[in-house]
């Protein structure tokens, strides 16, 4: 479905390309991960997404609160849609990796979720009937190797060492959620804007984390609030949702969900830098051949023909 016709660009102003905007989301999502498994013993999982979703709410509704209330007629016509939305994206994906980086370790959880631009293609098959060019297909392939070749540090022979844990399992159960997510998302109306879809998508997969919270309360009890914590909870809800997931819709809507979906390979890549920038460790020689690889896939696949997926 189309999106509806944008206002003019002012002149002088140069209207953002979909592939820059799709760079977003995977360096804040990075950051999620860093920090997910940094808070894992500090905040529940399930404490961690409903605060997450709460600040993301509180942050959309001054600049869509008024829109969703004068659309909500579409909205309850749409709550189908929503759900799936909400299950997949809000509540099941973000869960399923709070939960993953509890027990499992950094490079099998990003291995795992690397998986993800292979997942979508997939999921769009047997959804839609949609189709994957020869041309995407290795653009798949070739990037998903640049993820291999960042995240075993250019050594095969640690696959050797990759154990699956309780939290490997958690991680693949979160690929399917999001590959869902993506292909579902491009069946948005046309008359609901980004900002509100996301905030449409948020409230209700708020009453589900609600309830999952206070499950996770009386089993696990709650968490001790303190600074840093606070300003992880920050980041989670205002860079890797409201910004995240608002680049990420824009970028689905515009070149589809299995083009977009191979810039989840530059995960591993923003997530070395960041380790570089804040833990002081040092570009190597297979970083630099693990993103030409990455590069080379996402150009590949980006520029086969003009399916729509």
């Amino acid at each position: 479905m189309q999106l509806p016709a944008d206002p003019p660009a002012p002149a002088g102003r140069a209207r953002l390309s979909p592939w820059l905007i799709l760079l977003v989301p995977p360096l804040c999502w990075a950051g999620n991960f860093v920090i997910g498994r940094a808070v894992h013993a500090d905040i529940p999982p399930a404490a961690l997404t409903f605060w997450r979703w709460a600040v993301a709410a509180l942050a959309l509704l001054p600049l869509a609160g008024a829109d969703a209330w004068s659309r909500r007629r579409l909205i309850l016509r749409h709550w189908r849609f929503l759900s799936v939305l909400a299950v997949s994206g809000v509540v099941g994906f973000q869960f399923f990796v709070y939960q993953g980086l509890q027990t499992t370790t950094a490079i099998n959880g990003v291995l795992i979720i690397a998986t993800i631009p292979v997942a979508i293609p997939i999921i769009a098959f047997a959804l839609d009937g949609a189709k994957v060019t020869r041309r995407q297909a290795v653009g798949i392939a070739l990037s998903l190797l640049g993820v291999a070749v960042v995240v075993l540090r250019g050594d095969p022979r640690l696959l050797l060492g990759l154990h699956l844990a309780e939290g490997d399992l958690w991680m693949f159960l979160a690929v399917p959620a999001w590959g869902l997510y993506s292909v579902v998302l491009r069946r948005r109306p046309a008359e609901l804007p980004p900002l509100t879809l996301l905030l449409a998508t948020i409230l209700p997969g708020l009453l589900l984390l609600t309830l999952g919270w206070g499950a996770e309360l009386a089993l696990r009890g709650g968490f001790t609030a303190s600074w840093p914590l606070l300003a992880s909870i920050l980041y989670v809800g205002l860079i890797a949702s409201v910004l995240a997931f608002a680049c990420w819709n824009h970028g689905v809507e515009q070149v589809g969900a299995a083009k977009a979906g191979l810039y989840i390979h530059l995960m591993p890549v923003f997530a070395a830098m960041l380790a570089m920038a804040f833990l002081g460790e040092t570009l190597r020689g297979y970083h630099f051949a693990g993103v030409a690889a990455i590069a080379a896939g996402i150009w590949l696949s980006s520029t086969a023909g003009r399916n729509r997926t």
